[in-house]
C-alpha cells in the first residue's frame, strides 16, 4: 500500500523565540508545550535515546512527528518520557519500510493503582503481595511508567460506574487507601492505517491471553497508526519471547485477511479468489438469489443528486430512481478491499429480503463493477445521531418512547428472520418526514448460523457488547445490548462516555463493568429495563419482544393524563415521574 509523505508542517518557534508569554491552553498551544518540553530533556541529556547532537533538523523532524499526530497525543503523552516520544518517531518511520511492518516495541511498565483497604478479596496474589509490603508509592518504581499515564481515565471513571466498580471514593484521611505499584507489559505497534486494524490487534492480543488495561490509538495525517496497549497476562523476565510472539500472530492475522475469499457466515454471499490465494473483485458480486426478487439497478433510470455523507467505506448522494426520491450508497472503487467487498455483497443480501415500516426501504443494487451501489428510501428526517449531537435536539415526553418502542418493532422483526444487526447505534437508526425511526445501515450484519451464536469483533465501541469487545461467541443479545446505550442517548442527548475515546471506553466495559451513568430521577422502570438490556450477562437481557411490552405499557401509562390529554408539553423526566 502505498502512503504518501504529509504536507511539511510550518517550522516550530524555537525556543528561544518561544518566549515566556504564560502556559497556552489551547491544543496548537499544548502541542508546542510538550514539544518544547521534550527538546529540553533530550537537550539536557537526561534521556537515554538522545541523539549526540540536537541540530535544526532534528527538531524540525520532531516538530514533524507532534504535527502528523492529532493533537490529542501531545495532550495525552507523558512530557516528562523523552524517551518514549522519541521511540514513538522512530517507530512510524521503521513503519515506512513494508519489510519492517509493524514496527513494533515491547517493555515492561509499571503503574500505579488507588485501592480500597476493603477490596482485598478482588484482588490477585501479586497485588495482595504489594499492598503489604507497600502502603505507598515507592520512592523510585522498578520499571518506567507508561508513556501515557497510568489509567487515571478509567480510575476516574470508576466513581461513577452504575457496576462492577473497583475503585472507590475517599480522601487524604482514610487510612484504608492503598497504593500499589504494579508491573505490566506495554506494546507499541506502528504500521499502515486501514479499516479494521484496531480490532485485529485487540483480537491479536485476546488470542496471546492479554488482558487490555489501558490503551491509546492515533492515526496519523499520512496514513499511519500508532496503537500503544498497556497489557497484564504475560510473566515477566520474557518480552523478547512475547515480542516474536505478537509479529508471528500479527503476520498471520495478514495472511488470513488477504486468503480470505468466502464470509464468516455459511449464509453470505461468495466472493471470487483471484491468483494466489488473495480475495478479488470479479466483474460482478456474486449474490445468491432464489429467482424472488428483481434488485439490479437500471443506471439509466437513476439520478445523482448532492453527496450528503462520506464515510471511510464510501459516500452517500441523495437522487431519483424511476422519480423516486431515494438515498444512493456508493463504493468508492479506489477504497475497496476484500473486507468491504464481503459487506457490500452481504449488505444486498440480507437487505433485498427485509420488509417492515421500521426498517429502511431496499430499492436495489448496481453489482456491476466498477459501480457498486446501494439504493434505498431517502430518509428525509437524517440519522438520530445528528438530530440529538448535530442539531442539539431533543426529543420530547412521548417521543423517546415512540423512537424506543419504533427501533425495537425494527429490531424485533430482523431477530424473528434470524438477522443480527451487530452495529445498531444512533448513527445507523434514520427518520422520514414523519419522525418515523427506521433500522439502517447493514454492512457488518449477518444472518445467525445454527449454532445460534457469531464470532469476530465488530461494529463501534461506544455501543458495543462486552462479549462482542472479548471476541467470544456472541448471539442477538449484543443487539439488545447496544440498544440499552441507544435509549440511554435518547434519554440523556449525550454521547456515550463521551469523555474517553472509544477503545478506552470499551475497555472500561470490559474491564471495569462501566456503564453510561443514569439520570438520577428517571423513571424506575426505565432503569430497570437499562440495567436488564446492557446486563454483562447475555442470557438476563430480555428479547426484544419483551422490550416491546414494557415499552408499549409504559407510553400508556405516561403518554396521556386523566382527562385522555397528550402531555406533550410536558418535560421528559418530571411526566415520568409524576405518572408513576
Amino acid at each position: 500500500m502505498a502512503v504518501e509523505d504529509p504536507p511539511a508542517p510550518a517550522p516550530p518557534p524555537r525556543q528561544s523565540e518561544a518566549g515566556a508569554g504564560g502556559r497556552r491552553t489551547d491544543k496548537h498551544g499544548r502541542r508546542l508545550e510538550v514539544y518544547n518540553e521534550v527538546l529540553a530533556r533530550l537537550r539536557s541529556g537526561s534521556a537515554a535515546a538522545a541523539p549526540a547532537e540536537i541540530s535544526p533538523a532534528f527538531e524540525d523532524a520532531l516538530w514533524a512527528h507532534f504535527h502528523r499526530l492529532p493533537a490529542r497525543y501531545a495532550l495525552d503523552v507523558n512530557a516528562e518520557r523523552a524517551d518514549d516520544v522519541v521511540t514513538h518517531q522512530r517507530l512510524l518511520e521503521e513503519a515506512r519500510d513494508p519489510e519492517r511492518r509493524p514496527a513494533l516495541s515491547v517493555r515492561v511498565v509499571q503503574i500505579s493503582r488507588i485501592i480500597d483497604g476493603d477490596m482485598g478479596d478482588s484482588l490477585d496474589p501479586d497485588d495482595m503481595e504489594m499492598v503489604a509490603t507497600n502502603n505507598h508509592l515507592p520512592s523510585q518504581l522498578l520499571h518506567p511508567p507508561p508513556a501515557f499515564g497510568s489509567s487515571s481515565n478509567l480510575e476516574a471513571l470508576g466513581l461513577e460506574a452504575s457496576e462492577g466498580d473497583d475503585v472507590r471514593s475517599t480522601n487524604d484521611t482514610d487510612h484504608s487507601v492503598h497504593l500499589i505499584s504494579r508491573p505490566m507489559h506495554e506494546i507499541t505497534f506502528a504500521t499502515v492505517d486501514k479499516p479494521k486494524l484496531l480490532s485485529q490487534l485487540t483480537c491479536l492480543l485476546a488470542e496471546l491471553g492479554l488482558d487490555i488495561q489501558e490503551a491509546h490509538a492515533f492515526s496519523t495525517i499520512d496514513g499511519y497508526s500508532l496503537d500503544v496497549f498497556v497489557v497484564t497476562g504475560w510473566h515477566l523476565g520474557s518480552t523478547e519471547q512475547l515480542q516474536e510472539k505478537l509479529l508471528q500472530k500479527f503476520h498471520k492475522i495478514e495472511r488470513c485477511v488477504q486468503a480470505q475469499a468466502c464470509p464468516v457466515s455459511s449464509t453470505s454471499s461468495p466472493s471470487s479468489q483471484g491468483q494466489g490465494g488473495e480475495s478479488m473483485p470479479s466483474t460482478s458480486v456474486e449474490i445468491p438469489t432464489d429467482g424472488a426478487d428483481v434488485w439490479e439497478i437500471d443506471l439509466k433510470l437513476l439520478k445523482f443528486g448532492n453527496k450528503v455523507a462520506s464515510g471511510s467505506n464510501g459516500d452517500l448522494y441523495r437522487g431519483s430512481y424511476c422519480s423516486q426520491d431515494v438515498a444512493i450508497k456508493v463504493v468508492v472503487p479506489e477504497r475497496i478491499s476484500a473486507d468491504m467487498y464481503r459487506d457490500f455483497a452481504q449488505e444486498v443480501y440480507i437487505m433485498r429480503k427485509v420488509r417492515h415500516r421500521n426498517v429502511v426501504q431496499f430499492i436495489g443494487a448496481c453489482t456491476r463493477q466498477p459501480n457498486l451501489y446501494i439504493v434505498t428510501d431517502f430518509m428525509s428526517g437524517g440519522s438520530v445521531y445528528d438530530y440529538l449531537h448535530k442539531k442539539n435536539s431533543s426529543f420530547k415526553l412521548p417521543e423517546i418512547l415512540r423512537v424506543a418502542t419504533d427501533i425495537s418493532k425494527g429490531m424485533n422483526y430482523l431477530h424473528q428472520n434470524n438477522i443480527i444487526h451487530r452495529d445498531l447505534k444512533t448513527a445507523n437508526l434514520l427518520m422520514d418526514g414523519n419522525k418515523v425511526v427506521k433500522v439502517a445501515d447493514f454492512g457488518v450484519a449477518r444472518v445467525k448460523d445454527q449454532s445460534g451464536v457469531m464470532t469476530a469483533e465488530t461494529g463501534t465501541y461506544r455501543w458495543m457488547a462486552p462479549e462482542v469487545i472479548e471476541h467470544k461467541p456472541y448471539d442477538h443479545k449484543a443487539d439488545v445490548f447496544s440498544f440499552a446505550i441507544v435509549l440511554w442517548e435518547l434519554l440523556t442527548g449525550k454521547i456515550p462516555y463521551e469523555y474517553l475515546t472509544p477503545l478506552q471506553a470499551a475497555i472500561g466495559v470490559v474491564q471495569k463493568g462501566i456503564r453510561p451513568t443514569i439520570p438520577k430521577d428517571t423513571h424506575p422502570k426505565l432503569v430497570e429495563l437499562l440495567q436488564k438490556c446492557w446486563h454483562r450477562d447475555p442470557a438476563e437481557r430480555p428479547d426484544f419482544s419483551e422490550i416491546l411490552e414494557i415499552l408499549q405499557r409504559l407510553s400508556k401509562e405516561v403518554g396521556t393524563d386523566s382527562e385522555g390529554r397528550h402531555k406533550t408539553k410536558t418535560g421528559f423526566l418530571s411526566a415520568l415521574k409524576r405518572s408513576h
